[in-house]
Formats: structure tokens, sequence, C-alpha cells
């Protein structure tokens, strides 16, 4: 099943399940009640498909890339959080303000909260994650280590639009089965295999829930792996998970 926001010709922003080559709203994120007729795909323009309380990033999560950097297996997840104006969508252009200075992208897999969690052990995370969605976790490099005294994680990684999620969230997916991958301008630049993860979605959860209440709708990004690179204004960049589709946003 694969979950979406959108808005209709006439303004109207609603949520529900890609039937076909149509979205059939419903009554809200997960929800079973049917509350319209199918709007055909043509006829929409793609939201981020999840508004979250809470945006998440993890940092050093998958193995490849710590033993690349000479870092240790993390324990706990390392994360920060992002602002609700980092959030954007398919298809959005996603400006690099002058004070960014160098700005990478980094594609990453999202876990999407399905119930209030709290506290809760491993073995009943995976209940709580209603799907996965593509999430590029724009960083700029200018900015984190900018102050010797404190890496900005907040600042680097919270400009307006910094948080692409979409197209869709998509649902009985085997997160080991998994594969993402970056294109810019069409061209290859990051691939990698989410089985490589240090921590898996449920543990990720888990832990987190006892840091922080999850609640529906919430995102996580698992963290990325080898090949971030820098962006310029005027490129597509286009993260591509097969089983969820690719979200594509464009640098201004």
């Amino acid at each position: 099943m694969k979950w979406a926001r959108a808005t209709t010709p006439a303004g109207e922003a609603i949520i529900g399940v890609i039937v076909q080559d149509s979205l059939e709203p419903r009554a809200g994120l997960g929800s079973a009640t049917v509350t319209g007729a199918p709007v055909p795909l043509s006829q929409i323009t793609l939201l981020p498909p999840v508004v979250p309380g809470k945006f998440i990033g993890l940092w050093n999560n998958f193995k490849a890339a710590a033993e690349k950097g000479g870092h240790a297996h993390p324990t706990h997840p390392l994360y920060f959080l992002k602002p609700d104006s980092a959030l954007a969508g398919p298809g959005a252009t996603v400006t690099i303000p002058e004070a960014a200075g160098r700005v990478v992208f980094e594609g990453e897999l999202g876990i999407v909260i399905g119930q209030t969690c709290k506290a809760i052990p491993p073995e009943a995370a995976q209940a709580a994650i209603l799907g996965y969605t593509c999430v590029n976790d724009f960083t700029s490099l200018g900015v984190l280590f900018a102050d010797p005294s404190f890496p900005q994680w907040t600042r680097a990684k919270g400009f307006d639009g910094f948080g692409a999620i979409g197209p869709v969230i998509a649902t009985g997916l085997d997160w080991r089965d998994l594969t993402v991958q970056v294109l810019v301008n069409g061209r290859e630049r990051q691939s990698y295999e989410a089985s490589d993860m240090i921590l898996s979605p449920p543990q990720i959860v888990s832990l987190l829930s006892h840091d922080m209440t999850l609640n529906p709708g919430d995102i996580i990004a698992c963290g990325t792996s080898l090949g971030a690179a820098p962006v310029k204004p005027g490129m597509t960049v286009e993260v591509v998970i097969p089983g969820i589709g690719s979200l594509s946003v464009v640098m201004g």
C-alpha cells in the first residue's frame, strides 16, 4: 500500500491511498475510512506525504561510512532534529541560502511512525512503524563546523527545504531488501544497501522512544552512507528507493 498527500484542482489538501492511477481519499494517515471518490493522479499535485510533528535525523548509522570515517558503531542513535520549515516535497525547489556555503545531498530511508509509542521494547517497535519513505537530508558543511566550539547540527540541516520527503509512504516493505540511490542530473552519485545499517529501524524506534514519545506521522531519517556530495543551483537531485519511488527536487 502507498499513502500520499496532494492538492486537488480545487486547492484542497487530501491524504489517501494510491489505487491504480488514482488517490483514494481517507480520513487520515493509516485510516481505513474512505472519505470521497478517487481522484486521478494526473489531476493532483503531490505534497510531502506527511507533516511530521518531529523530523529526526540520524548520523553514523551505516557500517561502510563508519569504517571509512574511523567511527565506532553507536549503541544508541546519534540524532538531531529538523524544524518544520525544513520540510519539502516532490518537485520542490530547494534554495541554497548564501549563508549555507557548501551544501551536500544525503539520500536516506525514512521511517514513518504509525502509532504513539513510549519506552517500547525492540520486539514491539516494528508494529509502531507505518511504513517508509525517501528522504533527502541536505546539510550545510560550511555551517556545521564553522564554530569550532559548537557543531551546528540544527542550523546546518535546518534551512528551508533541507528536509525533502516523499513521494509516498510505502507499507509492507522489508527494509533489508531496499537500496537507496541518488541521481544528480540523471547520473548516479550514491547507491547503498539499507541492510548495511548499524541500528535497524525497530532498534532505532525503540531506543528513541525511551528518549521521547513518538507520535503518528513523525519521521526518522535512518542516516546515509558513502557517496554524499555537493550540490549547486540548477541541479536536479533525485532519491530513488525501488518499492517506494522517486523523490526529485531542483536546487535553487
